[in-house]
């Protein structure tokens, strides 16, 4: 494979929508979608109503890259060979001395080296977007009330978490106006959403002029697109793409047949009929990327057009697009521009090259005090020997499956289209990939 990647060799250009073209005001979102289930919870359900109470402190449990339990209600956050690098009960940090009994030295008993394994079976969910992580903290939070009303050992709550999502994010919800989050956003849209800077607007259009196909792929419903699109970039957002497709269900948009999901045309944001194939560019709800590659040969004129799909989930975006597609893929990656310096006793701080301007707070900060670094961590060896810094699950998966990741779409805007990006797999280095680079010393950047 070619060292350096190129959106100018690429004929298709494929977003997804929620955290990658558009950005939310994590502040005012995170609240938002945590009050959205604990309010069902409480009201529905029965729960302790010290669940709708939380305080700044509380988002610190808050951390990309974790794995929870259903069964134990244990969050574990995992190294890149499968070990347990750190653990909760609830939001209640295991000690070394517990962690080491309860883990040891072996591989979680739920992990897979093929980082391919689904992340959300029935025996554990792994949080990888800024939409789940709100849900990590209600459940570690349910966790601690369980247990404290009566030192519960094995847990039953995630049916309920999962009727809280099924209430507030059905497809009928925003046009019905009912749960708490769509009514909410509908309410002062620019509370919640950050509209594109001109610099991505006129990248896009760049992209459009230089001949290449734009499609929009989101597992947001078909209204609630239209409202996030109308606001991020005006009123005329459909001119920018050729093929919009909502309702994706990803990531099973990338992974099943034909056979399995079909196309189907919408009106007034109803989906209407069942399409044997996909004919012409246009909006659609649903179906899958056999269809739709089909499309983009008859488009490009080519037997095997070159995509790239943006999107800021490993599980719904990044993994199967390479994986069963063998897309390229950009990881859109705030932890790029958020994560502080993460150093254990005695290290130099990570440092970030580039000319990014960085924001300086963030409420989902991905640096959490409980859980350290999303991209490394440290083990403790012998006694009386230092501490050794590894890789998470996180990262292994990134340097994999990504080709490159960046901080935003805002990061690479102004960049030329033919500017070469260093690949993940261009070297034996676990860092090339990301833009601006990252600079892990102690030596883990080779």
């Amino acid at each position: 494979m070619a060292q350096h990647f190129s959106l100018a060799a690429c004929d298709v250009v494929g977003f997804d929508l929620d955290h990658t073209l558009c950005r939310y005001n994590l502040p005012e979102s995170a609240p938002l979608i945590y009050n959205s289930f604990a309010q069902y919870l409480v009201k529905e359900k029965g729960y302790d109503k010290e669940l709708l109470t939380v305080t700044p402190e509380d988002w610190d449990f808050c951390c990309k890259g974790l794995a929870l339990d259903l069964e134990d209600g244990t969050f574990i956050k995992l190294a890149d060979n499968g070990t347990v690098l750190r653990a909760s009960r609830g939001t209640k940090m295991m000690t070394p001395e517990a962690l080491a009994e309860a883990y040891g030295k072996k591989e979680w008993k739920h992990f897979v080296s093929d980082t391919g394994v689904p992340c959300h079976s029935g025996k554990y969910y792994f949080y990888d977007n800024y939409f789940d992580l709100p849900g990590a903290l209600l459940c570690a939070r349910v966790v601690d009330s369980l247990t404290k009303k009566s030192d519960q050992k094995t847990f039953d709550f995630w049916k309920d978490i999962v009727a809280g999502i099924q209430h507030n994010f059905k497809m009928s919800a925003f046009k019905e106006n009912s749960g708490l989050y769509f009514p909410e956003i509908k309410r002062d849209p620019g509370k919640y959403l950050h509209s594109c800077p001109e610099s991505v607007r006129k990248w896009l259009r760049q992209l459009k002029n230089a001949g290449k196909i734009l499609l929009l792929i989101t597992s947001s419903h078909s209204d609630y697109c239209r409202l996030l699109c109308e606001y991020i970039l005006g009123n005329d957002f459909e001119d920018l793409f050729d093929i919009v497709i909502t309702n994706a269900l990803k990531p099973g948009f990338f992974s099943h047949s034909p056979s399995q999901r079909p196309f189907r045309t919408l009106k007034n944001d109803e989906e209407q009929e069942v399409l044997p194939s996909l004919n012409k560019p246009g909006w659609y709800s649903q179906g899958n990327a056999v269809h739709l590659y089909e499309l983009l040969k008859k488009m490009t004129g080519k037997p095997e057009p070159k995509v790239v799909y943006f999107g800021d989930s490993m599980h719904s975006d990044v993994f199967p697009a390479r994986h069963y597609r063998n897309w390229e893929t950009v990881l859109i990656l705030e932890e790029l521009q958020g994560e502080e310096a993460w150093k254990p006793e005695e290290s130099e701080p990570l440092e970030k090259r580039g000319k990014y301007e960085v924001p300086k707070t963030k409420l989902l900060n991905t640096f959490s005090k409980k859980w350290g670094s999303f991209f490394i961590d440290s083990v403790s060896q012998r006694e009386n020997s230092e501490d050794s810094l590894v890789y998470t699950w996180s990262s292994k998966r990134i340097n994999t499956y990504s080709t490159i990741a960046i901080p935003s779409i805002e990061a690479i805007a102004e960049l030329p289209l033919d500017y070469k990006f260093t690949r993940f797999s261009s070297n034996s280095s676990k860092t090339a990939g990301y833009y601006p680079l990252v600079n892990y010393t102690n030596g883990l950047i080779e």
